[in-house]
């Protein structure tokens, strides 16, 4: 039989595969259920020759448009198939198939105009030459140009960028949806698939399409890829089109060659290599020009190694966002990653990092499900996951049994697909991952009817694996920082980025909110205005949290780290944790530290003590060789401290900064008095338990006041900054702290403030020096850690907890002096909000700081206004804010009833002056300025109610508030007709509601 007698059987086959594409069980919706289909895909015209305008030249028959070559068409003459057989596809099927796919691509509508492309119609003609070569059994090489196909009746539609990879492991599918997500999220819509996974024919043709129509195709490369026919045709297919962009996947450019993996040299090579193209029965000649072609592609070179994800994808979004013409991006791109370099870590990293290699292991085991690289070796011993019928994360139960019904559907219908699926159910009370049956429970007798509720029973785990959470538990000290330090430092690169969040309870909320300039989102109240509705506070605030929790549920992947988990519920409002985090099992991973036993119903990895040659090493540094007596002094010290990490660091760090062995600073420290410690509560009982540390702490002190002088500016710091919140402190603010604190005799102090504006000019350089030597000297003794945020170093809790419970008077009253004298609420506003606990008491705390008047109306015009104001406003903590005002307005309230009560002076009873009955009368203007200060915070409460709802109280306040100002400045002082203009937005409000009511 003759070629061209094949050729036209073939031709008939084509016509009826075509005419099936048209039909109602149409292609789009194949493409349609697949995972990889971009639901955000842009439209990119593709303009025809008659479309260019004037100033666009040609240049070696080539047209340049936007940076994007689009080849002119050449002839059919030369092609191994004769011109019948490659004829244009009739405009009938076509049309009906393309428009499907541009419905599904992009909802944006069809363009209209004259249908004529270059550079498009070639792949068609590639794809049906590849089908005619496997139908007639002819593998002969066919070298193949691109051509062009006109299209008569409608214009293609394309996407930017093809992605194409092949392999199931957990990590290519990280990297490849990273890819992908973070191409869509700077506008460039991606098309991404494994070719060797589709099943229908129907989904073939619509890839082999989008391959036709996109701008660039990107294919990502791994040592099992060249054992994949479609990832040959794609090598073939885009660098015949010279728009190939390879993607090296755990490989190099140097490893992608001919000879090497024919004849597998190299340890790479020598399981994976050999004669792959006899493995899917393909060309030889073919497959050596699909590697050979990535040679030629010098302009991409795009390795995805283990320690450089982040920096390959940003690479390659950056080059495709160049060639496509996105100056903009490229902009963005570059702010982002010069924050990202300076605020992404909170600290640098330990570089005396010692030990954990099994922790270390286990939780990339725990969140990635995998492990790679040398921890592959490095890691024993896990605890075996039992299959179990439900894995519930969070609390509460599903009480719907329509719920039950579509789930029980759900998992039957995948059954009969041979697949195991995961089923997530995401509530206001739980987000919970429900699995299948094991394969032995499945062949087991069937359930009840009813189900059973032995069947719907929820369990909690001990450790789930591969879920994208993982939580570290251990005692304070014990070294969980620098865990998830030295975890968040050895793998963000395969993270866009490292959320570092404090777990204070709270603190957290605000926090989590802090992430809004990273995520570019935000968080700020809205208008208030929905559909003619005004949303409560309540709803304002969940919806800022669910705007920063949608971005972190994206494919995405993010590194959220809740450093010092205090407890599970909010403080303010006793929400649970789980209202914050986004959905487990996504790319985003959730990294908790704590000292609770269990966390969300998870068994935490419990963090266990360093081995003693590790803990030796850290004592020792590596420098000193001592006798036995002294490793046996060594040993004793280590169990005295409880085998604590942080205890045992300062050992190592007096070891090495002073000239002392260990058998006499054994004895310093057990010689050493204790300081009887302020309260009772369960914080004095945590630190009682530990003495000995107690006791390294005030030889610490010690030392610093033989350094310095008698209360030296060390001790001080490490004193004043128990009373400042769990964050990194200004060196400047927390020396500034240490200065305030009283002395122990008066008269000393006065004398020294003389001394010190004698010579004002020395003195302020030589705090700035005293200040640096004092933080060097923290952190020399490992007491302080030091910070990627210049002039910041932060404590560590248990030593703030000391210093706070050590029972120094006046150091709380001065923190509060130097925060309102020196904080910024932009840059300090967690130590704000430290000193607003220490003034006002929230919740059940007492107030513990008093201050005057003078100082009080201060605060509230300069602190407590702007920073209430900023809370509801930039990140729409309403209820906090309202709560910071309220508790303002009562200690304005009484500060202005102790200035109206009477005093009695000796002067009351004398008959030559008149008695002064009153402080308010003593000092008129202070007592008018307080007024004043409480109608202008009344005022701002009333505007904040109006924005949530709350008329009634609203219209209370600004009533009280105009009293105020009526009474002192008159009916006609603007502040009062600003008061009666929001009275008047008040009363319209309460009667629109009233009338809607009654309607």
């Amino acid at each position: 039989m003759d070629l061209q007698e094949e050729s036209s059987r073939f031709g008939s086959l084509r016509g009826m595969i075509l005419r099936n594409l048209s039909s109602s069980s149409s292609a789009f919706f194949s493409a349609n259920q697949s995972p990889f289909f971009s639901p955000r895909t842009s439209i990119c015209q593709i303009p025809t020759q008659s479309d260019l305008p004037s100033n666009i030249s040609s240049n070696g028959g080539d047209l340049l448009v936007s940076g994007l070559e689009i080849p002119n068409p050449k002839p059919l003459t030369n092609d191994r198939f004769p011109s019948s057989d490659v004829s244009p596809i009739p405009a009938t099927s076509t049309s009906s198939d393309f428009q499907k796919l541009n419905r599904a691509a992009s909802p944006a509508g069809n363009y209209n105009s004259t249908p004529s492309c270059y550079g498009i119609g070639s792949g068609s003609d590639y794809f049906r030459c590849r089908e005619q070569q496997k139908k007639l059994g002819q593998y002969h090489g066919t070298s193949y140009s691109p051509t062009s196909t006109t299209f008569s009746s409608n214009r293609l539609r394309s996407c930017d960028v093809y992605i194409g990879f092949h392999g199931r492991k957990p990590l290519l599918l990280r990297f490849t949806n990273w890819l992908c997500a973070e191409l869509e999220v700077q506008g460039v819509s991606c098309f991404v698939t494994d070719r060797a996974r589709c099943r229908n024919s129907r989904k073939h043709r619509i890839i082999e399409r989008t391959m036709d129509a996109c701008t660039f195709g990107v294919v990502i490369l791994t040592r099992k890829s060249f054992r994949n026919p479609y990832t040959i045709e794609e090598l073939l297919f885009f660098s015949g089109k010279k728009n190939l962009v390879p993607v090296y996947f755990d490989l190099g450019p140097d490893d992608c060659l001919v000879r090497d993996i024919v004849e597998r040299r190299g340890e790479l090579w020598e399981k994976h290599g050999g004669e792959l193209w006899l493995l899917y029965g393909g060309l030889e000649k073919e497959w050596k020009d699909a590697v050979s072609a990535l040679s030629r592609v010098d302009e991409w070179k795009l390795e995805g190694h283990e320690g450089n994800w982040r920096d390959c994808i940003l690479q390659a979004v950056t080059l495709l966002a160049l060639r496509l013409g996105r100056r903009s991006v490229v902009d963005r791109l570059t702010k982002w990653k010069e924050k990202v370099e300076k605020e992404e870590f909170p600290f640098p990293r330990n570089e005396n990092f010692i030990g954990r290699k099994k922790e270390l292991s286990e939780l990339e085991f725990m969140l990635f499900g995998d492990v790679s690289g040398d921890a592959e070796r490095e890691y024993f011993e896990l605890k075996a996951r039992h299959r179990r019928k439900n894995v519930k994360i969070g609390w509460g139960r599903s009480s719907s049994a329509a719920e039950e019904r579509q789930r029980e559907g759900q998992k039957e219908s995948c059954r009969r697909k041979g697949k195991e699926p995961f089923l997530w159910k995401e509530s206001d009370r739980e987000i919970e991952m429900q699995s299948t049956e094991s394969p032995q429970t499945q062949h087991q007798s069937p359930k009840p009817k009813n189900g059973g509720r032995q069947g719907r029973r929820r369990r909690s785990t001990d450790v789930v694996y591969g879920k994208g959470i993982a939580c570290v538990s251990g005692d304070s000290g014990i070294g969980k920082t620098e865990l998830l330090l030295e975890f968040a430092y050895r793998f963000h690169q395969r993270y866009k980025m490292v959320l570092w969040i404090g777990g204070e309870n709270r603190y957290i909320r605000q926090n989590y909110l802090n992430l809004w300039p990273f995520l570019e989102v935000d968080v700020g109240v809205e208008s208030g205005l929905e559909k003619n509705r005004i949303k409560s506070f309540e709803e304002q605030e969940e919806s800022a949290i669910a705007r920063v929790r949608k971005e972190l549920m994206r494919n995405t992947p993010y590194l959220v780290v809740i450093d010092n988990l205090a407890s599970e519920k909010d403080w303010w409002d006793h929400k649970p944790l789980m209202d914050l985090l986004p959905r487990f099992g996504g790319e985003t991973h959730i990294l908790i530290s704590t000292c609770l036993p269990r966390v969300m119903n998870l068994e935490p990895l419990k963090l266990s003590y360093l081995s003693g040659v590790e803990a030796m090493s850290l004592m020792l540094g590596g420098v000193k060789d001592y006798p036995v007596a002294e490793i046996d002094a060594l040993r004793a010290i280590e169990e005295k401290l409880g085998r604590l990490t942080f205890g045992i660091a300062i050992i190592g760090a007096i070891l090495s900064e002073l000239p002392i062995n260990p058998c006499r600073l054994l004895d310093t420290i057990n010689r050493m008095p204790l300081r009887d410690l302020a309260g009772n509560g369960r914080d004095s009982h945590s630190l009682g338990r530990n003495k000995f540390l107690l006791q390294l702490f005030e030889v610490c002190f010690s030392i610093f006041d033989h350094a310095d002088k008698p209360r030296s500016l060390a001790t001080r710091m490490v004193l004043a900054s128990g009373w400042f919140a769990p964050a990194a402190i200004p060196v400047s603010l927390l020396a500034l702290a240490a200065h305030k604190i009283p002395e122990k005799h008066p008269h000393t102090r006065v004398w020294k403030m003389f001394l010190r504006s004698l010579a004002c000019g020395f003195s302020s350089s030589y705090l700035r020096k005293s200040e640096a030597e004092a933080s060097s000297m923290l952190l020399r003794f490992n007491m302080a850690r030091s910070c990627t945020k210049e002039g910041h170093i932060q404590l560590n809790e248990v030593i703030k907890l000391y210093g706070r419970k050590r029972g120094v008077t006046g150091v709380a009253q001065a923190v509060v002096q130097a925060v309102i004298s020196r904080g910024s609420i932009s840059q300090h506003s967690e130590h704000i909000w430290a000193t607003c606990f220490l003034l006002f008491g929230f919740g059940k705390d007492q107030t513990i700081v008093e201050l005057k008047v003078s100082e009080l109306l201060c605060l509230v015009k300069q602190v407590i206004l702007p920073l209430a104001i900023r809370t509801f406003i930039t990140f729409s903590r309403c209820s906090t804010a309202l709560e910071l005002l309220r508790l303002c307005t009562n200690a304005l309230e009484a500060a202005d009833q102790a200035l109206v009560t009477p005093v009695e002076k000796w002067l009351d009873n004398s008959l030559c002056w008149k008695p002064i009955r009153t402080n308010a009368q003593l000092n008129p203007c202070l007592w008018q300025e307080l007024a004043l200060s409480r109608a202008t915070v009344l005022e701002t409460r009333a505007k904040l109610m109006l924005r949530g709802g709350q008329f009634d109280i609203g219209d209370d306040l600004i009533r009280k508030a105009i009293f105020i100002r009526t009474s002192i400045c008159g009916e006609d002082h603007p502040d009062t007709l600003a008061a009666r203009e929001t009275l008047s937005k008040l009363t319209r409000h309460i009667a629109n509601f009233q009338m809607h009511t009654s309607a």
